[in-house]
């Protein structure tokens, strides 16, 4: 089950709306077949797995990270496939929580005839489908806010300079996260600041993140990187309804993607953008700023793992804080993080927290 979560995790960010799931297949002791979901979300891990195993299936055992689907769709069902192939058992580490498999699959097995076992390395599992359990429990996607700051949480000096704050070992593994996710989102202030590209680079050839920024109202530089990259990377604006026509006309025009998203207290509501991103099939985001997103997001308890970025200096109090204005009166009222891992980048310090709900 171990070997399948690895293979699961190298189809993350490129299988959406599907979970990113790995199989592996064991007969007498030895792997004959072994997949992971892939790009655009098919052919699934199962099928991947039996396709390399042929014959050497049947009377097998399969190791799956998520129970196998039982609905017909553009592709049959793998409960299905298992059966055909002969495998004797199925082991697997959740019961997928879509209604149209939550148990079926499982079910299509044992009728088979075929032994099912289940809860196996299920912690490591929910972590790695979280984002696909979130959208269909709460309709919307798992975010994962980064930050890097200085020592004193600041993200820029006075005048707006900010690279590089942290070091190239720093920015690489940013990258790497990058990759693993569905989406990259900023808000419009990061967009015209910083001019991004929000690429994944550096790690050879690979599909790229849907690229998302967050404006009321959709005045994002149509002559920067994000504008001409428009129809080769995919960008979409999430935008206030009240966002005027001139600007959302000229980013479709590009080749952008317009979402727009219900207004509250003269920002973006940020439930209501995340349910819109979760209806279009995103299961997890990153979201790299700026302080007033990320504070949008906190304040509305949305933010699932937080990863920061510590670099070795202080700006002062005159530089741009990294989380805008949350309004909080008392400790009592800020969400708390519980510490999942730290480690050094070169010479910045990374940790991350995971959100503690109840």
């Amino acid at each position: 089950m171990a070997l399948a979560l690895v293979l699961g995790a190298r189809g993350q960010g490129r299988c959406w709306p599907n979970p990113s799931v790995g199989c592996v297949i064991v007969r007498d002791g030895r792997v004959v077949g072994r997949g992971w979901t892939q790009e655009g979300g098919r052919p699934h891990a199962e099928t991947m797995a039996l396709a390399q195993a042929g014959e050497a299936a049947r009377g097998a055992t399969a190791y799956v990270t998520l129970e196998p689907c039982a609905h017909h769709g553009a592709t049959p069902p793998c409960a299905e496939a298992l059966v055909a192939a002969g495998v004797s058992r199925v082991v697997a580490a959740l019961e997928d929580s879509d209604p149209r498999v939550s148990g079926r699959g499982f079910a299509l097995l044992e009728g088979a005839g075929i032994k099912v076992t289940t809860g196996i390395c299920s912690e490591a599992a929910e972590v790695a489908h979280r984002g696909f359990f979130l959208r269909n429990e709460l309709g919307r996607p798992h975010v994962t806010l980064k930050l890097a700051t200085s020592l004193d949480g600041r993200i820029a000096t006075a005048t707006g300079e900010s690279k590089w704050i942290t070091g190239p070992e720093a920015r690489r593994a940013v990258h790497a996260m990058r990759a693993r996710c569905d989406a990259v989102m900023i808000g419009a202030g990061t967009a015209r600041a910083d001019d991004p590209s929000l690429t994944v680079r550096g790690l050879g050839p690979m599909g790229q993140p849907v690229r998302i920024v967050v404006s009321r109202r959709a005045d994002v530089p149509l002559m920067g990187k994000l504008a001409r990259t428009a129809r080769d990377v995919p960008v979409w604006l999430c935008h206030g309804e009240d966002a005027a026509h001139e600007f959302t006309t000229a980013w479709e025009g590009l080749g952008a993607r317009l979402i727009p998203v219900p207004v509250v207290g003269g920002q973006i509501d940020p439930e209501a953008l995340l349910q819109a991103l979760g209806r279009v099939g995103l299961t997890s985001i990153f979201c790299e700023g700026g302080g007033a997103l990320a504070a949008s997001l906190l304040h509305a308890d949305l933010v699932d793992e937080f990863v920061g970025f510590s670099a070795g200096l202080a700006i002062g109090a005159e530089g741009v804080p990294s989380i805008g204005v949350l309004g909080l009166s008392r400790l009592a009222e800020a969400g708390r993080f519980d510490l999942v891992e730290s480690r050094a980048y070169g010479p910045d310090l990374m940790h991350r927290w995971r959100a503690r709900r109840a």
